[in-house]
């Protein structure tokens, strides 16, 4: 069938362009992207790891209970028992990088939203496209601009986790109830104040909320990272699809479930705390 409408062909037009006359930017994205996830998997991995599984267990136990901690402790046991514990310690960091970028990005787009509603309307779509694109279709763009490796995985995974942090800071800043508002106004309160002393405080149990949900997201990439040599569980679990090895793809499957189960729950215990 012959295409009407080529829209294809432009968006390549514009990554082509991007990559040729912005090579100095990429690079120095790349650079950096690569110290930050390599100089911190070297702290993850270089930390003995009884003593990463007392601290998660400890964070755990403080945050969520006796019970979270008693899995986290568990689960980390089993991980390293099943020989993925430096694997599991690269895609911490991926995910730690990756989360922490989304973030910085994320939160100030939400609070824009949710002062701006024309920004809003402009915004609201591309959350929209980044949610509903499938995730493999981000590996090209990543690719394009940063060869194969850690850092085209983790920008990935950023594109991907984003939304529910900008979706879930704007709810957080629109449910501030607004007499509450008024009335730090009515007081001499100037607009940056009301926002860092009056709207982020009341909002911070939904911007959390919006953390977890961002940490799940790119959990859930680090099997479509692998694809791109971005390391870790990831390509663990392509190389037991490849090789059709059940044993190899069910346990770096489940290493990647119990590091997920282990961040929600700390970080949904952040979300609960009274």
């Amino acid at each position: 069938m012959n295409k009407v409408i080529d829209i294809g062909q432009y968006i390549a037009i514009a990554v082509n362009w991007l990559t040729d006359n912005l090579k100095p930017f990429f690079d120095l994205i790349k650079n950096t992207g690569n110290t930050s996830i390599l100089g911190l998997e070297w702290l993850l991995i270089a930390t003995p790891f009884f003593v990463m599984i007392a601290l998660f267990t400890a964070l755990a136990w403080w945050k969520s209970g006796k019970g979270v901690a008693l899995t986290t402790f568990l689960g980390l046991t089993l991980i390293y028992l099943m020989g993925f514990w430096t694997e599991t310690m690269e895609t911490l960091a991926l995910v730690l990088v990756a989360t922490v970028t989304a973030l910085l990005i994320s939160v100030p787009l939400g609070i824009w939203a949710a002062k701006n509603k024309f920004a809003a309307k402009i915004i609201r779509p591309l959350l929209d496209l980044m949610q509903t694109m499938p995730a493999f279709v981000y590996l090209i763009p990543a690719v394009l601009f940063f060869s194969i490796g850690k850092v085209p995985g983790a920008f990935a995974t950023i594109i991907f986790a984003m939304p529910p942090a900008v979706r879930l800071t704007t709810l957080g800043i629109d449910g501030v109830p607004k007499d509450i508002v008024e009335a730090a106004r009515s007081f001499g309160a100037t607009n940056r104040q009301i926002l860092f002393k009056v709207e982020l405080p009341l909002a911070t149990k939904t911007i959390l909320a919006g953390i977890n949900q961002t940490i799940l997201l790119s959990l859930s990439m680090v099997v479509i990272a692998g694809m791109i040599a971005a390391g870790g569980l990831g390509e663990r679990v392509l190389e037991g699809i490849n090789n059709l090895d059940i044993g190899l793809g069910f346990e770096s499957g489940l290493s990647v479930v119990i590091l997920a189960i282990i961040l929600d729950r700390i970080t949904q215990g952040f979300v609960n705390k009274k």
